[in-house]
């Protein structure tokens, strides 16, 4: 049966009102949920950008069953890896061994605030499998020294480490993203429900791993309303990861969308209340092999009627799939 996962959008919401979201979430009977980690929102609509990781560690002590994941963090440029290897083992600690490490090779839109320019999508990959390899480093108790070809670490240590280490889970787009998660993750996650990329994930060695997906959606009883929200918040999200993770900031996003339509839109975001249109957008991930699938309900200020919605209706007939 597949996993029905809540996300934490810190894009549209502040980190109280997250909190409360995924401690609603929690009452609501998801199994799981995940946080996006932004420095900036895809479009100034959704206008918030709170730090992820304040916000796990409040999640954490606000929970006591929902696991929690990074969806996703990238490792190689705002935040040095050693750095996300300390944060993931203490939020590993505070959650009571809830936490997975949801990892990407990043986009433009948030590692641009540290400067330094930003590299190819190969090289923004090498790093990718150079940090995993020094996280994972990190989660053995061992003392690291390394000089590799895009890090250096000093002597370093985790004092404080979980019996269990954070499960790694890596996002994937490509062949080389792939092979990377076959080789390094424990668990694959992407964005689309293409089955080619569960294939590829599991001929490099991902076999049996479990697989995490996402979907956007837009619950009103008002489907019009669910419709203008959606249009005006995620319309970014069919530009694709090769240009989702190039665009600078929220002006080239509004730009880059100005020509997407509302008829787009519903095509490719259920909105509205029929509880139908939301399982079948679900289904298409779980018939692409997908075993977890993580909702976004779109609006920061609609999470409480959602959550409210989904434990009545939607969780119900999600668990037949």
């Amino acid at each position: 049966m597949v996993q029905i996962g809540y996300t934490m959008m810190t894009e549209q919401a502040a980190p109280r009102d997250l909190v409360e979201h995924v401690v609603g979430a929690e009452e609501a009977g998801f199994d799981f949920s995940v946080i996006s980690d932004h420095y900036f929102p895809w479009l100034a609509s959704q206008g918030h950008a709170p730090n992820a990781w304040a916000v796990l560690g409040a999640a954490a002590q606000a929970t006591s069953r929902i696991p929690l994941m990074t969806f996703v963090t990238c490792p190689t440029t705002r935040y040095h890896p050693a750095v996300v290897a300390q944060q993931a083992a203490t939020v590993q600690l505070l959650s009571e061994g809830r936490f997975r490490l949801g990892l990407g090779s990043g986009e433009n839109l948030n590692e641009h605030v540290v400067g330094g320019g930003w590299p190819s999508a190969a090289v923004r990959l090498e790093k990718l499998e150079e940090a995993v390899g020094i996280i994972r480093a990190l989660f053995e108790g061992r003392t690291l020294t390394h000089h590799g070809t895009h890090y250096d670490v000093e002597h370093a240590k985790l004092w404080d480490l979980p019996d269990q280490a954070p499960p790694i889970g890596i996002a994937v787009s490509g062949d080389v993203s792939c092979r990377i998660a076959g080789h390094h993750a424990d668990l694959v996650i992407a964005t689309e429900p293409r089955r080619e990329l569960l294939e590829a994930f599991d001929r490099h060695g991902g076999a049996g791993k479990p697989r995490v997906g996402q979907l956007p959606v837009s619950y009103d009883p008002d489907r019009d309303a669910a419709l203008d929200r959606a249009h005006d918040q995620f319309r970014w999200s069919g530009l694709g990861w090769p240009v989702n993770s190039e665009l600078p900031h929220d002006g080239a996003f509004r730009s880059a969308t100005e020509s997407v339509t509302k008829d787009e839109i519903a095509e490719a975001i259920p909105c509205g209340a029929k509880t139908d249109d939301f399982v079948e957008a679900v289904r298409a991930f779980t018939d692409a092999g997908f075993t977890e699938v993580a909702l976004v309900q779109i609006g920061g200020d609609q999470q409480a009627p959602f959550l409210d919605w989904a434990s009545r209706e939607l969780l119900p007939a999600l668990r037949e799939l």
